[in-house]
């Protein structure tokens, strides 16, 4: 055993070099990583529609290629999910990650093709062991096995030609066999659909493995924690898994979560990593766990733009390379990776603290949105919501706000809104519930964690009196049409000023 973590920990420190490549020489390698992908998809059919034979430079590839969103590249995705190859990437892809959705979709489907889950998404996986055996070269965690909290979709059949799951399922489900034997639990545990019962499984059956790190949303591992301790009957995790050193975590912000991690895991050598994973690819790591910003990894297939937010809105958008970035400047990201996206928009921005390395942190959405516990809800389904609710309830909403209820010790969290009612309905709990079912129906992530309470409870709403919201926003300075209320955020700030106002004035 030792001999076989001693070979592990060699083949993990062998990128060491490959990332103080990159480090050293950023725009080179991602000059690489461009023309490979450029000349990987020549003969697609989308590298045919544009061209791609004659592009010799990144702004040849900017001025033929138009910058996509899911909504505009997925006649392109629903081809290959009908079977047809060769379309976006030259290798046939037959899985997808399935995450949330878009304006008109409850969910939506990333292709996901080998080279991504070997060069970036796995690579990323090992990189994050990499990365922390150089921080902690004393770690034993090689001796122990990881808990990994897969995702909330079991993988399923499109059709004949496609399978998707979670990103994090679609991983598990092709793992090399060595990553399986240092992993747990189990594929039919860690892939199970129902949650309460997967919990319940996951707990039973890792309370006997020498568990040394665990990966995952923080909401989920917040009730598998406490589940835990409940069947264990203890309040030390350390009586369960005595060698527990690291936390990988991702998918959300950690900051709402850090405090009640501390009174869960009290231990000063419990280790807090963050990586950015999305499904449509591993963008960053934690390389320093003692600051809270990430790596950008620049070798994983994945050739980046960035989007001044002044230029987001423009029909032709001007995208930045990464010479051109400026510090502590929030940008839309922009990638093109070896799954065939092609300048495609995930929807998140970012600002860079730090130009040599170039780490980022997340600054979070292009548009206002709820992702506290996973949920990604967007101004888009709130809003149809919103529509739904009024219509069967004969009431109509004049604006709201929305923010989260961050976790109690129990691992339940909500969201809370503050709704003017232009007429009010009846029945303000039925209009709760038929909010809550209507959003569930349209985000299949929300409906996932709101799955039997298990992590989000039906959510709070409160009535507030006609003119709260204009008086709050003029005791701001902030009338005129520039100036809105925020329907989502992903923090209390506003919600909680706003309920401050009405107390302060009722």
């Amino acid at each position: 055993m030792i001999l076989f973590d001693s070979l592990i920990g060699y083949y993990l420190k062998r990128r060491i070099p490959r990332i103080e490549l990159f480090l050293r020489q950023p725009h080179d390698v991602q000059q690489q990583q461009f023309t490979g992908l450029v000349n990987a998809a020549l003969f697609t059919e989308i590298g045919k529609e544009y061209d791609f034979a004659s592009i010799r430079t990144t702004q040849d590839f900017k001025n033929r290629v138009p910058v996509f969103d899911y909504e505009t590249f997925k006649p392109y995705i629903e081809r290959v999910m009908r079977g047809e190859q060769n379309i976006t990437w030259r290798s046939d892809i037959y899985w997808f990650a399935k995450s949330s959705g878009t304006t008109s979709d409850k969910s939506k489907f990333i292709p996901v093709s080998k080279e991504a889950l070997d060069e970036c998404h796995y690579r990323g996986g090992r990189d994050c062991m990499a990365l922390y055996l150089n921080n902690f070269p004393d770690s034993k965690i090689l001796s122990t096995k990881g808990l990994v909290m897969g995702g909330s979709h079991q993988v399923s059949h499109l059709n004949e030609n496609a399978k998707y799951g979670d990103v994090s399922a679609v991983m598990l489900q092709n793992m090399p066999m060595i990553g399986k034997m240092m992993q747990v639990p189990d594929l039919s545990i860690a892939l199970m659909n129902d949650w309460e019962e997967k919990i319940d499984k996951m707990a039973r059956a890792t309370m006997i493995e020498n568990v040394g790190y665990m990966a995952g949303v923080p909401t989920w591992t917040i009730v598998l924690l406490n589940h835990l301790f409940e069947t264990g009957n203890t309040k030390n995790i350390f009586d369960i898994w005595p060698n527990l050193e690291l936390y990988l975590h991702g998918g959300v912000s950690f900051k709402p979560y850090r405090e009640q991690f501390k009174k869960l895991i009290p231990s000063d050598k419990m280790h807090y990593m963050e990586t950015y994973n999305a499904s449509e690819g591993f963008i960053a790591i934690q390389n320093d766990l003692k600051t809270d910003d990430l790596l950008l990894m620049l070798d994983y297939g994945i050739y980046y733009e960035f989007i001044p937010m002044e230029e987001i809105e423009k029909e032709n958008p001007r995208a930045l390379d990464l010479h051109e970035v400026e510090l502590n400047k929030n940008y839309a990201l922009l990638i093109s990776t070896n799954s065939g996206l092609w300048r495609y928009q995930i929807g998140d921005t970012i600002r860079f603290t730090s130009l040599s390395p170039y780490k980022i942190q997340i600054a979070g959405r292009v548009k206002h949105f709820i992702n506290a516990f996973g949920e990604e809800v967007m101004v888009d389904n709130t809003d149809r919501a919103i529509a739904v609710a009024c219509e069967k309830t004969n009431s109509t909403v004049k604006d709201y706000t929305v923010a989260p209820i961050y976790l109690d010790d129990k691992g339940k969290g909500g969201h809370e809104w503050l709704i003017e009612f232009d007429i009010h309905p009846d029945d303000l709990h039925e209009f709760t519930v038929l909010l809550d079912a209507e959003l569930k129906k349209i985000n299949s992530d929300y409906e996932a964690k709101r799955f039997k309470n298990i992590a989000l409870q039906l959510p709070v709403v409160h009535s507030i009196s006609s003119g709260i919201f204009f008086n709050w926003l003029k005791s701001k300075g902030k009338l005129g049409g520039q100036n809105k209320v925020p329907r989502l955020s992903n923090d209390r700030k506003y919600l909680d000023d706003v309920l401050l106002f009405v107390r302060q004035n009722s």
